[in-house]
């Protein structure tokens, strides 16, 4: 029997814990704000990605490795892909 008031007890926590996070996002979404990230490392809607000219990748331009090159600014993923892009021979570089 002590077994079965454990369980229950369990299943009435698990539920709580449900109707607690059911009623704190529909409290969340009539309050017009926007949604908490719990990440916090997710960028904000629409933000305009940069692709990084060694490897493809597409970068957050506030977040990835920049150089200065005679046109302008260039993004990279990380500083090994900077470093390979500086290496290259000079009639090799486009943006």
């Amino acid at each position: 029997m002590a077994l079965l008031d454990l369980l229950l007890l369990v299943l009435a926590m698990v539920m709580a814990r449900g109707v607690s996070r059911v009623m704190g996002g529909v409290m969340e979404g009539l309050s017009g704000r926007a949604p908490r990230s719990e990440g916090g490392n997710v960028p904000a809607r629409g933000v305009q990605l940069v692709r990084d000219p060694v490897c493809g990748t597409y970068v957050i331009p506030d977040r990835a490795v920049t150089l200065s090159d005679g046109s302008g600014r260039v993004f990279f993923c990380s500083a090994d892909c900077r470093d390979k892009y500086r290496a290259r021979p000079a009639q090799g570089r486009t943006a």
